[in-house]
């Protein structure tokens, strides 16, 4: 008995030899696709940095910061415009169904973190309302406060949107920024990483001559054992070490 719409044009069903074969012509393209996405993210980390000029202050948990202390003293500071606020469709309840699909599928932020990396969302909703729509959707992302102009001035006065921003010093530069499509996308850590300007900082990228990269794999971890500075692990480096080796191996190559 057959459970599919008698109108689905449905593919071809064919032998086990005659799916592998089809497999390994849609796997060419997808490496095709891969590589020129590496390229995209080398492409994006050459992009001309905006210097911000203006002060922005966020309502968080702990009371009013500033733009620079949303980095919370990491370098990079990935910023996501999320619409929860009076006139949105499920307030108080529930933020826009769109932003609230974003949060659901945000990876742990530790491994961001790692990578001198900072998440944060931010929406025009007041702290409380804030507090309880986090604890109610199980969503533990860092949430502010617009108090000002910042939403509007990066692009996501309206719908919504991610910037970029990175930290010199006391020098705040806007790196990026991605809004409709562009956003589904989002929530993974190695699609965060890659519209940061340092990008995952590790040795196979493509970035330019004195930014920051270490050993592929090495510096992975479970997101409750990251220490700051701490040398890569030294079984976890022998582990990925063999697992490199074999999945670099030449197709069809004898063990």
């Amino acid at each position: 008995m057959t459970t599919t719409n008698p109108a689905m044009q449905t593919p071809p069903i064919v032998s086990p030899e005659d799916w592998q074969a089809a497999h390994a012509q849609m796997l060419l393209k997808e490496k095709a696709h891969s590589h020129a996405r590496d390229a995209l993210a080398a492409e994006r980390r050459r992009m001309p940095w905006m210097a911000v000029e203006k002060t922005y202050a966020f309502d968080g948990p702990a009371g009013r910061v500033s733009l620079p202390e949303l980095f919370d003293g990491r370098r990079q500071l990935i910023v996501y415009r999320a619409f929860y606020e009076p006139g949105v469709y499920g307030w108080p309840e529930h933020a826009c169904r769109g932003c609230s699909m974003v949060a659901d599928q945000v990876a742990h932020v530790a491994h961001l973190n790692a990578r001198d990396t900072t998440l944060v969302f931010v929406s025009r909703a007041p702290q409380a309302d804030i507090a309880r729509l986090k604890q109610r959707m199980g969503w533990d992302i860092p949430w502010f406060t617009v108090t000002d102009d910042f939403d509007a001035d990066f692009g996501v006065g309206e719908w919504h949107g991610t910037n970029v921003f990175f930290r010199d010093d006391d020098r705040i530069y806007r790196t990026y920024f991605i809004n409709n499509r562009g956003d589904e996308q989002m929530g993974g850590t190695w699609n965060y990483l890659d519209i940061t300007p340092l990008g995952r900082q590790e040795a196979w990228e493509d970035s330019p001559p004195g930014y920051p990269q270490t050993p592929t794999y090495k510096w992975w971890n479970w997101h409750d054992s990251y220490v700051p500075d701490a040398p890569p692990d030294r079984k976890w480096v022998e582990v990925s070490n063999v697992g490199e080796a074999e999945f670099r191996k030449p197709a069809g190559a004898a063990d």
